[in-house]
């Protein structure tokens, strides 16, 4: 008998903007995720811990070619920073490495958040995915080695305090790629001479995502068994109904609003998935652009570059 394949699933395609709970890992919740919709491939924009809640931007097919836009996209945090313990993970896993007394008054911290806005140097906490000497730090960190992590460049859009009660403080703060929110806890503590470490955190935004896009694991699940539990869902070759579940995806070109939009024909369309250029024609056509990405009747055709009037693909999708 010829041997059955392993069936690779749907090639769906689409964002799912989830509301990761606490609790739950960043694979984990993408294992889920392809689970519910029997998706071929997935991925994530960008790890939030299990500590961690809120978006967690999951691609699915063809959305996959625009993770890395998500990932350099800005995000907006809503975090609460415990005043008088610093841990070794920054956050309330680890263990407390350093205690004070101090408590600081909401004027001191307000007078530090300058200090913390616009491009400046943060080294990551030691118990984060960094690499040195090819070993995640915090593999490292979990022997009970400490490392030297060497500081690097990151930008922080802004950074406002929420509510001050003493011992505890809540910020929001819009960052760039690369910002760890726990190393913010850990050096404004250290600064006010106090410690600090993460209490609780929230990602509230993804760039180009918004809290509008947000669903929950059990919506998801709603709308893929209609009420029913997944194992009281129906016979395993029972044909199941996707048309619930794939409308709460968000259109994969949505990730590229930060690019320039050229519409195209069906027949430039065809012509661009084939790998060719195409000429660009309309009077607000861009001439030159790096990046760009050619949409046909609504749909996402490719990235590309434009040069002297002339769409040249990089990376196509499927109609």
């Amino acid at each position: 008998m010829a041997r059955r394949g392993k069936k690779k699933g749907r090639p769906v395609s689409g964002w799912v903007v989830l509301d990761k709970p606490v609790g739950m890992g960043s694979t984990e919740a993408v294992s889920k995720i392809k689970w519910l919709f029997q998706a071929e491939k997935a991925g994530h924009a960008g790890t939030l811990d299990p500590l961690a809640s809120g978006m967690l931007p999951i691609a699915l097919g063809e959305a996959t070619k625009t993770v890395p836009y998500v990932q350099d996209g800005a995000k907006v945090y809503r975090f609460t920073v415990a005043w008088g313990e610093e841990r070794s993970t920054d956050d309330l896993e680890g263990p407390v490495t350093n205690s004070s007394v101090r408590r600081p008054l909401e004027t001191e911290v307000r007078a530090l958040l300058p200090k913390y806005t616009g491009v400046i140097m943060q080294t990551p906490p030691q118990f984060s995915a960094i690499k040195i000497a090819g070993e995640r730090a915090y593999d490292l960190a979990r022997d009970g080695e400490t490392v030297d992590i060497p500081a690097r460049e990151i930008e922080i859009g802004r950074l406002d305090l929420v509510e001050h009660s003493g011992d505890r403080s809540v910020f929001e703060v819009e960052c760039g790629k690369g910002t760890y929110v726990r190393s913010l806890a850990r050096d404004m503590g250290r600064d006010l001479g106090c410690f600090g470490h993460i209490a609780e955190l929230r990602r509230v935004e993804v760039e180009p995502f918004t809290a509008d896009d947000f669903v929950t694991v059990a919506e998801l699940e709603a709308a893929r068994f209609g009420g029913k539990t997944d194992e009281g869902a129906g016979e395993a070759e029972a044909p199941v109904d996707f048309s619930a579940i794939d409308a709460l995806l968000v259109d994969t070109a949505v990730a590229l609003d930060c690019l320039p939009q050229v519409a195209v024909s069906d027949d430039a369309a065809t012509k661009i998935r084939l790998g060719n250029p195409v000429i660009i024609r309309g009077r607000d056509a861009p001439v030159e652009a790096e990046e760009a990405c050619a949409t046909a009747r609504g749909k996402l055709v490719a990235i590309g570059a434009i040069e002297q009037g002339m769409f040249k693909p990089k990376r196509v999708f499927v109609g």
